[in-house]
């Protein structure tokens, strides 16, 4: 198997690295300080196409795979964590359009999305139904030639910012998952509101709020998919939201081993720099390893979703481990800055908290060790 990257993909990576060090590393603090999104950086991504990374040119978008994805998502996670997961999490709402879109939505959505500078947002998580999907309450009522939508939404990323969500209403609630089903709601559409913003332990810029919809009138034609495919559709696209995690786990883990490799070639003590002492030599041996392991598992899985190969094992194993690296990293990197790395100072205790989230969004560790477990055992 090559795992030399194209080319393409190696200007790709260059061309990443350098907007992130230009327009992502200079208000990362900032915008985690303030809590605010950064528009002028989304635009700047609308620009440059990273927003169009997958979507084919005839929509407006790059064009590219989720191998290209990965490489973007990981260099803007290197220097801000909230910055990639806007990126990543935006590209599920074109992804979920492209592949059970009508000519249509494609039409309408797609161009608007990856190169018009809107945001898209995927609303599944409600109050009660977090990891149980199956427990959703929102509902979509076909009367004449509109769906009501009545319920609640929580924790969804990019959601007060989104031009366009793709909601998961329940069209038949006697059927429960079956009778699930995926709706494009608009902005500005009357009755449709911004609940609660939330205030989170990290990845600050990265909105998350609460969408609320009261008798929330939608076209039918705005239903993507058929009715009752919507939790197949949620779960085909979680699939591809996991490997993009997995990529944003990457990028913070690589750049808490970079800080950490900066600092230990600066830092004396004892008369020696840090580089002398053999423990935390140990520490950066175990650091570049465990990324090592998640960035192959990451790559692969991307791989096997862009050639149309079964991949839901692959993303599961990619997102928990890169996850899990991205954890482990960040605390040894923060442990050998010692007291400065506690500080604001240092990028590394912000790094450490934007890691976190990695765990628990897009399904929790626990919720991947199931379907990595049920993937081997039956």
């Amino acid at each position: 198997m090559d795992f030399k990257f194209s080319d393409g993909q190696e200007m790709l990576r260059k061309v990443a690295r350098e907007f992130a060090e230009n327009e992502v590393s200079p208000i990362a603090a900032e915008i985690d300080k303030t809590g605010r999104f950064p528009r002028e950086t989304f635009d700047k991504m609308t620009e440059v196409m990273f927003t169009g990374i997958g979507t084919p040119e005839e929509y407006g978008g790059a064009g590219g795979s989720d191998t290209e994805k990965v490489i973007v998502v990981s260099e803007l996670a290197k220097k801000c964590g909230a910055t990639a997961a806007i990126l990543s999490i935006h590209t599920i709402f074109a992804q979920v359009i492209q592949k059970y879109g009508t000519g249509e939505q494609k039409q309408k959505y797609l161009p608007r999305v990856t190169s018009g500078g809107c945001v898209g947002a995927f609303a599944l998580t409600e109050p009660n139904a977090g990891s149980d999907a199956g427990a959703a309450k929102t509902t979509a009522t076909l009367d004449g030639d509109e769906y009501v939508l009545n319920g609640t939404k929580c924790f969804i990323s990019g959601g007060g910012q989104a031009q366009y969500v793709a909601v998961f209403a329940l069209t038949d609630p006697s059927k429960g998952l079956k009778g699930l089903s995926c709706i494009i709601v608009e902005k500005g559409t009357p009755g449709f509101t911004i609940g609660k913003i939330e205030e989170k332990m990290g990845i600050h810029g990265s909105e998350t709020v609460e969408l609320i919809f009261d008798n929330c009138r939608v076209p039918k034609e705005n239903l993507v998919g058929k009715e009752g495919k919507g939790f197949n559709i949620a779960m085909v696209a979680l699939d591809g939201a996991r490997i993009g995690v997995a990529a944003q786990a990457l990028g913070i883990a690589e750049g808490a081993l970079e800080e950490s490799v900066k600092y230990m070639n600066t830092r004396v003590q004892f008369g020696k720099p840090l580089t002398a002492l053999q423990g935390l030599t140990w520490y950066i041996s175990d650091m570049a390893t465990k990324i090592e392991s998640a960035k192959w598992l990451t790559y692969y899985a991307a791989y096997l979703k862009e050639t149309g190969q079964p991949h839901t094992k692959e993303a599961a194993m990619a997102k928990l481990n890169a996850s899990e690296t991205a954890r482990f990293v960040t605390n040894l990197a923060l442990q050998i800055h010692g007291g400065y790395g506690y500080m604001k100072d240092y990028p590394l205790e912000r790094m450490y908290r934007d890691a976190k989230i990695t765990e628990i969004y897009e399904g929790t560790s626990e919720i991947h060790k199931l379907v990595i477990s049920r993937s081997v055992l039956s």
